[in-house]
């Protein structure tokens, strides 16, 4: 609690904002941009002809992701290679009280879901994120939008099947995914073809993203071959300076490889059925910044 009650108000609802913002762009410098940018409108706000704190400031976040998720897709034919969301350290702590509400969070803020949702409209996206990640009632969303309730309805249900006809399917046990994620990484390390094999799935795809900043693949990959192969390739030098991190990153465990103490390299993975289905790989440096010292 401060002095200040506005202050109290604001920062009760900051993970809320934070949240809905993250989940629409995809970026936690610009997630955190938004949210500054709310609390300066909040400010400068009359309080006592807000009813509705939660309402009023969900709404000024959620329109100001929208303005920047226009300026960044007008942007996006410019990106070299890959596209893939900053990474986002996910410790829930009180915030999920149970496994069910966990693994809802998880699923909302995953690179499978964030990856599919960057195909959406920002209307759709931003009508997907308040719907499914946070419940938001329809007739809340419309209001919040300045849309009709029908027209909303009818966002939600496109964005809906747009996310479930595309996004992989994984499993969202956390211990077998760290298991899995453990046995890739010594056979990634080691060059191990035969160890790569053992847990890729067949039909795996690898995603790397390098914002054309540093070396990586520039376009998707598909097929344990194709995926082994290029790991192997790309296994560091006998002497370099590196060391690795587990980490919890978008609702899943998570590699992080450090190069003489800075981020080099991020890896994730989606597991099914006890195999590798997906491989993540960030690599642009913009958006492993902000995980030093972690």
């Amino acid at each position: 609690m401060t002095a200040d009650p506005a202050t109290d108000v604001f920062e009760e609802h900051r993970p809320l904002l934070t949240g809905v913002a993250y989940r629409m762009l995809g970026r936690v410098a610009d997630a955190e941009d938004v949210v500054q940018d709310a609390w300066l409108r909040w400010s400068r706000a009359d309080h006592a002809e807000i009813r509705e704190p939660r309402a009023y400031l969900v709404r000024i976040a959620t329109r100001l992701a929208i303005d920047r998720l226009r300026l960044a897709q007008s942007r996006a034919e410019s990106y070299v290679g890959p596209w893939l969301p900053e990474p986002c350290l996910t410790e829930y702590g009180d915030t999920a009280p149970d496994a069910a509400d966990r693994a809802v969070l998880a699923d909302s803020v995953s690179l499978a879901v964030l990856v599919v949702l960057e195909s959406l409209s920002p209307l759709e996206r931003a009508v997907f994120v308040l719907r499914e990640a946070f419940g938001f009632p329809y007739a809340e969303i419309a209001e919040l939008l300045d849309r009709g309730e029908p027209a909303v309805r009818q966002l939600a249900g496109r964005a809906r099947r747009h996310v479930e006809e595309r996004r992989p399917r994984y499993d969202v046990d956390p211990a077998q995914r760290r298991e899995l994620t453990e046995r890739f990484l010594i056979a990634a390390s080691g060059g191990d073809l035969d160890g790569l094999m053992s847990v890729l799935a067949p039909d795996v795809r690898l995603v790397a993203d390098g914002g054309g900043k540093v070396r990586s693949a520039l376009r998707i990959l598909h097929s344990a071959d194709k995926v082994a192969r290029f790991l192997a390739a790309v296994t560091p030098e006998a002497g370099w300076d590196l060391t690795v991190r587990a980490l919890e990153v978008n609702g899943g465990p998570a590699a992080l490889v450090l190069s003489g103490g800075k981020p080099d390299t991020l890896f994730q993975l989606d597991v099914v059925d006890g195999r590798v289905t997906s491989v993540y790989i960030q690599r642009n440096p913009d958006k492993l910044r902000h995980l030093a010292g972690r």
